[in-house]
Formats: C-alpha cells, sequence, structure tokens
C-alpha cells in the first residue's frame, strides 16, 4: 500500500510531509540504494540523513542512480556538534556537495551544545536568507534549550526533532512545540524497537489486525506528530507506511500515552547542554 502521508504546513510556510524515513546507519551504497527505492516506491517523500552518520554522499548518490527528481522529494540534514558555530556554514556547503543538491528542505542543529549555541543559530539563519536551506530547525532541544535560543533568535525553529515514543511520550514538550508553532518530529518513534512487545499494544493491535509498530506510528499520526521510522527491509518499509486505513479511538490513545516512563534510548539533551556548558 501507497503511503498517504499528511503535510503540515511550517511557521515560514513551507510545508512538510508528516511521514518521513530516516536513513540512519545506511552507508553501504547498494543498500542505500534499495532502501531509498523501497521507501520513495511506497511513497515515502521526506528523507533524513545528518553530517553524523556519514552518509551525505550515499543519499545524494541514491537518488542520482535512481533518477529521483529534487522537486519531489523533501530532504533533511543536520549539523554535526564538530561543525557548530561560524563554520555551520561552510560544513553545510560541503554537505550540499555530498549530497549533489543545491538546498536542503530542512536543516536541523543535531544537539544543543552551550559552546556555539547562538553562534550556529545566526549561521542557520543566513544559511536560509542565502537559499541554502528553506527551512530550518533544532534537534534534541527541550524547553529550556527553545527558551534561552528566543532570547537572542530572530527567527525561531520550525521543527523540534526529539526522541518520542509510548515510554517517552514528552507530553510537556509537545505543547510548548505547538503553543510556539513548532513541529514536534519524532525519532526514534518505535523506541528502537523496545516497546514493541507491549501487552497493551498488542491488545489493541490485535483488535485493528496491525502490528504493534503500525499502532504506533499511527498513534503519532493521530497526535499530530511528524515520525521518520528506519528499516532498510523493503516488507518493512512498506508495512510503516500502511496505517492509513484505520484510527485508534480517544480510549485507545490514552492508553497508549499511560504507556509513558520517560525512558530514553539515546543520550539525555539537558545533561549534554550542562556538560557542554561547562566549557
Amino acid at each position: 500500500m501507497e503511503i498517504q502521508s499528511n503535510m503540515l504546513t511550517l511557521a515560514d510556510g513551507n510545508q512538510m510531509p508528516q511521514e518521513g524515513f530516516v536513513l540512519y546507519k545506511v552507508d553501504d551504497q547498494e543498500t542505500m540504494n534499495n532502501a531509498v527505492r523501497a521507501a520513495y516506491e511506497d511513497g515515502y517523500r521526506l528523507f533524513d540523513t545528518a553530517q553524523l552518520y556519514g552518509n551525505e554522499a550515499e543519499v545524494g548518490q541514491a537518488f542520482k542512480d535512481l533518477n529521483i527528481s529534487r522537486e519531489n522529494i523533501f530532504v533533511t540534514t543536520k549539523v554535526s556538534e564538530a561543525n557548530q558555530g561560524y563554520q555551520s556554514a561552510i560544513s553545510v556547503k560541503e554537505s550540499l556537495k555530498k549530497l549533489q543538491m543545491d538546498y536542503v528542505d530542512l536543516l536541523l542543529v543535531h544537539w544543543p551544545i552551550q559552546r556555539a549555541f547562538f553562534d550556529t543559530w545566526r549561521a542557520f539563519e543566513e544559511l536560509k536568507k542565502e537559499g541554502l536551506a528553506k527551512s530550518i530547525g533544532v534537534s534534541n532541544f527541550q524547553i529550556i534549550h527553545l527558551q534561552y535560543l528566543a532570547t537572542k533568535a530572530n527567527e525561531m525553529p520550525v521543527v523540534n526533532q526529539v526522541e518520542l515514543h509510548p515510554r517517552l511520550t514528552q507530553k510537556p514538550l509537545l505543547k510548548y512545540d505547538e503553543e510556539h508553532h513548532i513541529v514536534t518530529q519524532a525519532w526514534s518513534p518505535l523506541g528502537r524497537g523496545a516497546v514493541l512487545n507491549i501487552l497493551e499494544l498488542e491488545t489493541i493491535a490485535e483488535k485493528h489486525g496491525k502490528s504493534t509498530a503500525q499502532i504506533i506510528l499511527r498513534w503519532h499520526l493521530q497526535n499530530g506528530v511528524s515520525f521518520i521510522p528506519k528499516s532498510v527491509h523493503p516488507e518493512r518499509i512498506q508495512q510503516n507506511a500502511d496505517i492509513y486505513d484505520f484510527s485508534l479511538s480517544p480510549e485507545e490513545m490514552k492508553t497508549i500515552d499511560s504507556l509513558n516512563q520517560y525512558a530514553r534510548t539515546g543520550r539525555e539533551p539537558e545533561l549534554t547542554y550542562e556538560y557542554n556548558h561547562q566549557y
């Protein structure tokens, strides 16, 4: 079944598909081509990479090899910690060369760090003015980081990409983002597989004749969250797109919300921030 992803309108007026495809840990060109081909054929149009992933060149080559038109895709990349500051502008131009593109649709600060907090964002604002990034946003920012950024930013992020899944529902952050016209995007929307065997999810999945992964992705969809599942297996890629022919009830949504345990599979952003604050 081909994906029927909703389009979200960002605060800057640009549009972004609600469901996307992350290319984390895919670095072999053949694997990359096969994964991108499968995702594109299933209707995915948002493709997410990062300098830290070390595969921007493979991503760009995959689009070229598969003859995928630039106008038909939404591409995100992220600036690594090592490249933050004014040198962000230089590193993004290198990223564009690797991607074989004139611009990215969305450019994100990968992690909040004190050393170059405002300098990085200033560089992002300039890159947007130059047309090298259509939209600019952040990743792994908590409320404190967004509030701090607001003290000096000329424009605020339109997207905040964070770890988000049933064991880490991030409700206060979602509320803050929504109130400030920031789209929340979930990385690790399936909790790196750690949430797939939860009894409550299995019960809901059995009722709908779906997998637990599909139930979780549908929960993200109905919460208005953007989400970027990862897989290199064609059948899983297709399955993750097959979530548009059913709905979760308000009671089922509440049940999934109640599974929160504040459990992260990745780093704690505020600890990252405080660690760098020492410098």
